[in-house]
């Protein structure tokens, strides 16, 4: 088996971070004594970084890694164009690495894979870091940015969506229309989930509304997970539903339609999002709409040491799906 980053640091007793800049040649951060021994590990072990794509990246001109998470999501296609659009205005290239879907192990070896090669920078979108995979970027000495979340910590650049302001829009929109028992579909508990829930929370609280346990209902913003919510959502007659993502609400909505539930006037949807699925959609739906694009654009601007705000403003599209009671 082809030996990797992480056997050189377990056999050299140093950090993968320590690994990854000796083998490129960054020497400002061990000792002489360490890059000999980490080289020499690296040499009985067979290593072999790949020089040749490195010196063509070097000749044709810097590179941005971009990692994405497979949330199975719609939003990444807008992202992704954002930043390649960015990116050729500024003279890089683009690479991207599958992450899988909540996978700490093709998580991992993408962020390393990308650390082998000579980028500018590394973009982390819906990427939820582990503690190892926090240390490994904060010592690799690569600039990184989180794209489309954000971990509240004040030296770790993201450009996203306020989460929290997304939930409390949504939810204030179903509670200006009326409905006062309200669900929120869909969603996780890592950062972007709980951000969401808190802002949920915050409206319901606001406007002295009671929220039940059982009006949260957990999934990963998957069409599949609105399909099966919909069920659970039956016996707490909420009149309202936040979807967590477009996807959601459309598995929300379809699932409503095989029940015989009619969409405004029994049961209203707003969806988080915003894409061309709330357009499709049979009613069309109501949403927060995040500006992906502009998530794109302000993170390589971020990673590349330019000005850029950690928050693009999102806005209400009104359509079909919600009616006031």
């Amino acid at each position: 088996m082809k030996p990797t980053i992480k056997d050189i640091a377990d056999k050299a007793g140093v950090s993968i971070a320590t690994v990854s800049r000796v083998l490129a040649s960054k020497g400002d951060s061990y000792s002489k004594k360490t890059g000999r021994k980490v080289l020499k590990i690296a040499k009985e072990m067979g290593y072999r970084k790949n020089n040749t794509a490195v010196e063509l990246v070097k000749k044709k001109g810097n590179v941005i890694a971009v990692i994405i998470n497979a949330t199975p999501t719609n939003f990444s296609t807008q992202i992704i164009d954002g930043i390649q659009k960015q990116a050729n205005s500024l003279g890089q290239h683009v690479i991207i690495l599958y992450a899988g879907n909540r996978s700490p192990e093709l998580q991992h070896q993408a962020i390393l894979t990308a650390l082998e090669r000579a980028i500018s920078g590394i973009l982390l979108v819906a990427i939820e870091p582990d503690q190892e995979d926090m240390k490994l970027l904060e010592g690799a000495g690569t600039p990184f940015c989180f794209v489309s979340l954000y971990l509240e910590q004040n030296n770790i650049l993201a450009v996203s969506s306020n989460n929290r302001d997304v939930a409390y829009q949504a939810t204030n929109y179903l509670i200006g229309h009326g409905h006062k028992k309200i669900g929120l579909a869909g969603i996780d508990q890592y950062h972007t989930g709980s951000q969401r829930i808190d802002g949920y929370r915050l409206a319901m609280k606001e406007h002295q509304l009671d929220v039940e346990d059982d009006w949260i209902k957990l999934g990963d913003y998957s069409y599949a997970s609105g399909l099966k919510l919909l069920g659970d959502f039956l016996s707490t007659r909420v009149t309202g539903i936040v979807a967590a993502s477009d996807m959601v609400a459309a598995g929300l909505l379809n699932a409503a339609q095989q029940k015989g539930i009619q969409l405004p006037d029994q049961l209203s949807i707003i969806s988080i999002d915003g894409t061309v699925i709330c357009q499709i959609a049979t009613p069309a739906l109501t949403s927060v709409t995040q500006d992906f694009y502009t998530i794109g654009v302000e993170s390589v601007n971020k990673v590349m040491g330019k000005k850029a705000p950690l928050f693009i403003p999102t806005h209400i599209t009104k359509r079909s799906s919600v009616a006031e009671i």
